[in-house]
């Protein structure tokens, strides 16, 4: 299993980001940051926490909702702006600082099935689930993160020919990793 480091104001927002997804009964996946020191081994020291939720548009404002009742700051003028990039931005209040956090809505198959695939990585005593390495190799391709995906390509447990399969399937033949 893979495993997750984080700063101390980092983990706490990890756990309370698991904490309010789970109690919404939401699959979710962390990407980013957090998906990256689960398939890469680097620490969750900054930017953004991010994570991709299997909830509906409708289920936004419940997010927010029940995020701000959690220690979370939520803008409602910023929730509103975002509305129609299924987004949900939120900011984890801390007293060592504030942490981005962006709730991405699944919205479509890619990336429904990146949640729902999703595997188990190790934080602390908890069980969060993060992308397939090869789920977050689309990503990292889809956001021009070139030096993270050689590092991950060439590591033992990715599998090229799954993630070719993948991506010339959702019609992104150019991301092709030859053999």
């Amino acid at each position: 299993m893979q495993s997750i480091a984080a700063t101390p104001r980092y983990g706490r927002a990890i756990r309370a980001v698991a904490e309010l997804l789970t109690r919404l009964r939401a699959g979710f996946v962390f990407v980013g940051s957090v998906a990256r020191a689960a398939t890469l081994g680097e620490p969750v020291r900054g930017g953004a926490v991010d994570v991709l939720a299997a909830i509906s548009s409708e289920q936004k404002n419940q997010v927010a909702m029940m995020a701000s009742h959690r220690g979370f700051l939520v803008d409602r003028a910023e929730t509103e702006a975002t509305e129609e990039l299924d987004l949900v931005p939120l900011k984890f209040a801390d007293s060592e600082g504030d942490v981005r956090v962006h709730v991405l809505v699944a919205s479509n198959a890619l990336y429904g099935r990146m949640v729902a695939e999703g595997v188990e990585a190790a934080f602390e005593e908890l069980r969060v689930r993060v992308p397939r390495a090869e789920d977050f190799a689309i990503l990292l391709q889809l956001g021009g993160e070139l030096a993270a995906l050689e590092q991950l390509v060439e590591s033992p447990e990715f599998d090229r020919a799954s993630y070719n399969r993948k991506v010339e399937s959702i019609g992104l033949r150019e991301l092709v990793i030859p053999e």
